[in-house]
């Protein structure tokens, strides 16, 4: 990111003000008009505080000299009068503090929500996109709290114009000069704000991947999932030196750049000093000739000095506006990620019952060249029982995405009942498809809001979860649970139970069996971690359940692929051999030799 200049800068101070009033507005209309109302208000008070301290210095004098009873109640009554102008301005700071409390914690909560939505509409390639994690995370970080930040700084810079106006009236009758050096005394602070904010922002920018990898080790080192290996494997003291190297690192540009921010800061606003204690000599050399009453140089020194702050206030307001646009920016950066809408918008296709094809598919993952399918064509009709074979990286869980739409394509087409992929409705799509992956989520969950997510329709449908759990023999362990269905799982909750590998893998079959419509079942690796009599267990009862559904299977287990009607094995991303077990065995090709090194293995 380049420097910018002073123009580019000053440009850039309202560029998403409009926006964050917006925001703003939409999140709660009577704050921010209860906020507007208070600021404005809060910018008349001061100059009228000091004019009447003024009256009450001169009413004083007045009153001393005269002797009137008459007199001394006006200086009394003009004390009166400060005091109803103070409490007024503080219970309109206090009004503000409360109001600002409030919008912070709506618009927080609206604009993480507004993240979480965008992220919803994110494609499978995004999340596997480490720029975007970089962009997710800077938007995440601070962006929830810059739009209020950006208003608020908006709302003082009018209280502070509005102070400032009345405090040039004032000052315009001692001079125009005062005037000017009101105003000049408070711009070295504002270029040294406006210089340091940019390049703050652009750190910020630049040190997102490293904020991550410390995040990444956190959990690493303090999640229970990791615990385990970071023990036995004696990895704590390691993760942790990197977690202090990257700080280390992360900390030297932050000191580099308060060093530098304090020295100018202190510098130039040295020289605002210099120009209010010159102010002050002249008002008190005009006093001493003579020219000014003493109210009169007590209004004038308070005004000089309310106005220097109003006045450093407003451009230090300008400033942090520029700074809180470049952080918005992180914001909007990621809303507006253009997200391609899916075409299709069919729920059933032109030939019910015809089951997959895939047409000479081609697929690269993004930022590879290799791909990681090619010119594959399947047809795999409705009620077949199919197992994908395949050394690790040979394309089985790449073609899995494809069919349930999470990845398109690069080349040919994958079709469901004779309709491609990209012109189904993609509910309806997935509603016909109940998948496992390898790589399952253990949720932190009920067990039956773990069985449940499988059809986030019926997620507290307890009848429904238990015919899942049957269907899926979770059921055999269900009743040594505490409380069923509604026992926690994890260790995140208190009271959580955790599960072994075999016992969260038919938890997760369950999940798949929870979607009564889906009549293509895929199961990735689901019994890797169930021993042979529960895995046998498993595949009758799971073929007895698929009769007349589309089941594909993904394993290293012979025993298991030989149970399927139909066997095709990938290699390197294309179909090299495509039949049942007995015609694979007697072609003595991959397959029969990958059989007969597993059988061997159980002699």
């Amino acid at each position: 990111m380049k420097k910018l200049g002073w123009w580019a800068r000053s440009a850039g101070v309202f560029q998403y003000t409009g926006r964050a009033v917006a925001l703003v507005w939409g999140t709660s209309r009577r704050l921010t008009l209860a906020l507007a109302l208070t600021t404005l208000v809060a910018g008349l008070l001061p100059a009228a505080i000091a004019w009447v301290g003024k009256s009450i210095v001169d009413g004083v004098l007045l009153a001393s000299e005269t002797g009137l009873e008459a007199d001394r109640w006006a200086a009394l009554g003009w004390i009166a009068a400060e005091l109803l102008l103070v409490g007024t301005a503080a219970g309109l700071q206090r009004g503000l503090d409360v109001t600002m409390a409030l919008l912070r914690a709506q618009l927080g909560h609206r604009v993480n929500v507004m993240i979480l939505e965008k992220a919803l509409t994110l494609q499978l390639e995004h999340f596997e996109d480490p720029e975007l994690y970089d962009q997710m995370t800077r938007a995440r970080r601070e962006a929830s709290s810059r739009p209020l930040s950006l208003v608020r700084r908006s709302f003082g810079l009018l209280r502070n114009l509005i102070a400032l106006v009345t405090y040039g009236a004032l000052l315009l009758q001692l001079s125009a000069w005062a005037v000017l050096v009101l105003f000049a005394a408070a711009v070295p602070a504002f270029v040294a704000e406006t210089r340091f904010a940019g390049e703050a922002f652009r750190i910020f920018r630049w040190r997102t991947p490293e904020t991550r990898q410390q995040h990444y080790l956190e959990v690493v080192v303090a999640r229970e999932d990791f615990a385990k290996e970071v023990k036995l494997l004696q990895l704590g003291p390691t993760m942790v030196q990197r977690y202090r190297d990257i700080f280390e690192r992360l900390y030297a540009e932050d000191r580099n750049l308060a060093l530098r921010r304090g020295g100018w800061g202190y510098g130039l606003g040295l020289l605002s000093t210099l120009a209010l204690y010159g102010a002050y000599a002249w008002i008190a050399t005009l006093t001493t000739l003579g020219r000014l009453t003493l109210g009169q140089m007590t209004m004038y020194l308070l005004v000089f000095k309310q106005g220097q702050s109003a006045f450093a206030k407003l451009l230090r307001d300008v400033g942090g506006m520029y700074e809180d646009n470049l952080y918005l920016s992180n914001l909007y950066e990621f809303l507006e990620q253009e997200v391609p809408e899916a075409a299709g918008g069919l729920a059933e296709g032109p030939c019910p019952g015809d089951g997959l094809r895939f047409e000479e598919v081609t697929f690269a993952y993004p930022g590879s060249e290799a791909p990681a399918l090619k010119d594959v064509s399947l047809h795999i009709p409705m009620g077949t029982r199919l197992a994908l074979v395949g050394h690790n990286g040979s394309g089985k869980t790449t073609l899995v995405k494809l069919l349930t739409r999470l990845y398109t394509p690069s080349s040919g087409r994958v079709l469901l009942d004779g309709l491609d992929l990209r012109d189904w409705d993609a509910d309806a799509l997935h509603r016909r498809i109940g998948v496992i992956f390898q790589d399952f989520v253990k949720y932190q969950f009920t067990v039956g809001e773990n069985i449940g997510v499988g059809d986030v329709r019926h997620l507290e449908d307890q009848d429904r979860q238990a015919l899942a759990a049957e269907k899926g023999m979770a059921d055999t362990f269900l009743e040594r649970l505490p409380k069923g269905l509604q026992t926690q799982l994890g260790r995140w909750f208190k009271g959580g139970r955790e599960l072994s590998i075999g016992q969260w893998q038919k938890v997760a079959l369950s999940r798949a069996f929870m979607r009564e419509e889906a009549d293509v079942l895929v199961l990735d690796e689901p019994t890797a971690a169930m021993d042979a009599e529960a895995e046998a267990q498993v595949f009758e009862r799971f073929r007895a359940l698929t009769e007349k559904q589309l089941a594909i299977l993904i394993s290293h287990r012979f025993s298991t692929v030989r149970m399927a009607d139909r066997i095709v094995v990938l290699d390197g991303g294309e179909v090299r051999e495509d039949g049942t077990h007995d015609t694979l065995m007697a072609a003595d090709g991959t397959y029969a030799r990958l059989f007969t090194m597993q059988a061997e293995g159980y002699r």
